[in-house]
């Protein structure tokens, strides 16, 4: 029995490009569809499930930023950004909506190929030479996240994490206590060469300070060790 295609819907106003990665990425062995704006990918959606959202910011409507916040609300769906805007600025936005990674416009579709492999390989599991297959749950504080459905949870409510989320807490959680550089967590997390000017991991560290600690400001789990990068105080 042949494994299910992993389904990918493309949203981007620009019909050559919409064509041209649905022919590639179809290629490679994805289940690929393709609309047009905000509007297309709400009905595809009430129809059909998919495994990731390839996202481009500027739509004609309802533009990037807004369908992803609005996408983020809904569900878990890993989304990757496309974007003629490369600014520090709009890549930074972006990741702070929620989304998984941002490549900018024009790009070569093997670098997008290599991302939609990352972000979907994280969705299944961390690396597994850093994991402890019997940690299925795993706590600090009042927080339980759990390794197998990918929530996070407290004594209240359930705290819903993107994908790039869970990945890097589920790594901090398997090194408590130790200084994990910016180079270290993107290798771990990303599995692909990344630009020395990367920002993901501080923008999703921000996202998760706000979503486990009391005071982001001054956070008591993860704390920034300056100049050698972040560390999980789990205690004892």
């Amino acid at each position: 029995m042949r494994p299910k295609k992993q389904r990918i819907l493309i949203v981007d106003d620009e019909p050559e490009l919409r064509g041209l990665l649905t022919t590639y990425l179809s290629k490679e062995g994805y289940d690929v569809n393709a609309v047009e704006d905000g509007t297309a990918l709400d009905l595809y959606l009430s129809r059909q499930s998919v495994d990731m959202v390839i996202l481009d910011l500027m739509l004609p409507g309802e533009d990037g930023l807004s369908i992803g916040r609005r996408l983020r609300q809904q569900r878990n769906l890993p989304i990757i950004i496309l974007s003629a805007r490369g600014e520090e600025l709009d890549r930074i936005v972006g990741l702070e909506m929620g989304a998984d990674d941002y490549l900018t416009k024009p790009f070569n579709p093997r670098e997008l190929l290599a991302r939609i492999r990352s972000v979907l390989r994280r969705c299944e599991t961390v690396d597994g030479d850093h994991m402890n297959p019997n940690d299925t749950l795993l706590s600090f504080g009042e927080f339980r996240l759990d390794v197998q459905t990918h929530r996070l949870s407290n004594d209240e409510q359930d705290i819903p994490l993107t994908t790039g989320e869970f990945t890097l807490l589920r790594i901090f959680l398997t090194h408590p206590n130790r200084v994990l550089s910016r180079d270290t967590l993107l290798e771990m997390s990303k599995g692909y060469d990344r630009s020395p000017m990367d920002r993901s991991i501080d923008v999703c560290v921000g996202r998760l300070r706000r979503k486990i600690e009391v005071n982001p400001a001054e956070p008591v789990y993860l704390r920034t060790v300056w100049g050698a990068g972040y560390l999980f105080a789990k205690g004892s």
